[in-house]
């Protein structure tokens, strides 16, 4: 079989895991404000709807509780084909729920398989990748996850306008045919040579490495031996400890870093972003703005757009910076929208509505509130979007990184969860307070990166241990503008070893003397 082995096709493809994960944000969004749907599932609002919302968000967590077992004992790439299957499953269920129970049932087991992908397609692209383009390659995920967004709402956008229930079936339905794309795509692809090693395949491990970082598959290249080796010391170091990798994770040592991870999904979450893909209609609903497919669309053509920057520039920029900027400039755009929303809105008077504060004949407060939103959503696509994505798999060893970046996306999960079940109801009684809440959270993600954070960019994954260990307040990484060239002096080390034993080879033969080869 002839296998795929450039690194950026791979990880586009595998990209598509994250596509699931978007077309899951949507399906839901763009359903919620038809009368289709509201008529055929009772009018669900408030905790109804929150319920509705959040059930996949259940099933991810339990997927991504299950992915490093799974990912681990059966190779990320075999778990990622069954996260495929999962969703097909789950997407023919909620294409012919009869009610909410089954819509429900539907959306937990499609949520499996995006709890499987979105802690395992990071990891498989980050493991992948040579460390000077990692951060360009797993934005990738991202940007598949915006990307499934807004097809998912146009492909509801058009639907609309059907007048059975096939406007929401025919989208659910839809989502079956990337979810078969990408089961039977992996097929072609190679297994991650990190895990390859992890199970003691080291010919194959060396043998797909060189296959990913030349042209030719040279297993003697010196970058590709220095790559291999630093895979081998940490190994052979690892399993020397004998420690239980489970225990290790609360160990003094790795909690530090475990629960950094955790941090950066979970401030992810609550940065605010989650309740305008989610309830982007009520909001500008209360805003009283009209065309609310139109204007809503919007928010994802943006969100998908402003991706593409870090795709180009995260390995130039970093991580650290990238969160820095974006936690105080979204907490601004929130506090805005709530400031606008407190100084010109009015209860309303419709109780039987999902928004009890509305805003009624102030056309410029509204839109105000809407170039907000916008703004919001293009800082987050900018900066905690894909660094989310990016960090957790980086900053943990090879003997931990399936079981770390589980718990955090767990803990994004935990929070996906929360949102969406607690949203609805809290538009309904705090109101506008909610974007000063979601606000706060950004300040408080802000101190948290300030301390604890370290830059990664340009390091290999072997090397994390050296930037969590060396001794200095990790803060002070902000001001390290030091490139790491470890793996290049080692493949310079290995290149002189050989020229060396080459020359001692030739004087053995020839009787020169060796000092007639040395430069």
């Amino acid at each position: 079989m002839v296998r795929v082995l450039n690194v950026y096709t791979i990880a586009a493809f595998a990209a598509l895991g994250g596509g699931l994960w978007g077309f899951e944000i949507a399906s839901v969004s763009g359903i919620i404000g038809t009368e289709q749907y509201q008529s055929y599932f009772g009018n669900p609002l408030g905790t109804r709807q929150g319920v509705i919302t959040s059930s996949m968000a259940g099933g991810s967590l339990v997927g991504a509780l299950s992915s490093s077992f799974l990912g681990d004992r059966l190779s990320r790439k075999i778990t990622m084909q069954i996260g495929a299957v999962l969703w097909c499953i789950g997407a023919v269920i909620q294409s012919a729920s009869n009610g909410v129970p089954m819509l429900i049932v539907g959306r937990v087991i499609a949520g499996l398989c995006v709890g499987l992908t979105s802690a395992l397609v990071p990891i498989y692209q980050s493991e992948i990748a040579p460390r000077k383009i990692r951060g360009r390659v797993v934005v990738f995920q991202s940007f598949a996850i915006t990307c499934g967004i807004t097809v998912q709402y146009f492909i509801e956008y058009g639907c609309s306008f059907l007048d059975s229930t096939a406007s929401f079936r025919l989208p659910w339905a839809i989502q079956i045919i990337p979810a078969v794309i990408f089961f039977v795509g992996l097929f072609w692809f190679p297994y991650s040579p990190r895990w390859l090693a992890s199970v003691d395949r080291w010919d194959e491990a060396l043998r797909v490495l060189a296959l990913l970082r030349t042209a030719n598959g040279d297993t003697n290249n010196p970058l590709v031996i220095a790559e291999y080796r630093e895979i081998e010391d940490q190994i052979r170091c690892e399993r020397e400890e004998h420690s239980n990798p489970y225990r290790e994770l609360i160990s003094r040592k790795m909690r530090k870093r475990v629960m950094l991870s955790m941090a950066v999904q979970m401030w992810a979450q609550l940065s605010g972003m989650n309740i305008m893909m989610y309830y982007v209609v009520y909001i500008l609903q209360s805003a009283g703005i009209g065309n609310l497919r139109l204007v809503s669309s919007m928010q994802y053509v943006i969100n998908m757009i402003m991706t593409i920057p870090p795709i180009i520039w995260i390995d130039k920029w970093g991580r650290r910076p990238a969160l820095l900027l974006g936690a105080p400039i979204l907490c601004f755009w929130l506090f805005l929208v709530g400031g606008l929303f407190k100084q010109y809105g009015e209860p309303n008077p419709a109780t039987d509505q999902p928004n009890t504060w509305i805003i009624v004949g102030h056309r410029s407060a509204s839109l105000a509130i809407l170039a907000c939103l916008y703004l919001g959503v293009a800082t987050f696509a900018l900066t905690w979007g894909p660094v989310a994505t990016i960090y957790p798999p980086e900053i943990v060893p090879l003997r931990i990184r399936a079981k770390s970046v589980s718990l955090a996306a767990a803990s994004d999960w935990v929070a996906n969860y929360a949102l969406g079940l607690s949203v609805p109801p809290l538009l309904r009684s705090v109101q506008w307070r909610v974007f000063f809440i979601f606000g706060t959270f950004n300040i408080l993600a802000f101190i948290q990166v300030w301390f604890t954070a370290p830059e990664t960019k340009k390091r290999t994954l072997e090397e994390m241990d050296e930037v969590f260990e060396h001794g200095k307040p990790l803060w002070k990484s902000f001001f390290d503008r030091r490139e790491s060239d470890k793996l290049e002096m080692l493949a310079r080390d290995i290149e002189n070893e050989r020229l060396r034993h080459s020359t001692r080879a030739h004087v053995a033969t020839t009787g020169y003397p060796e000092h007639k080869f040395r430069r």
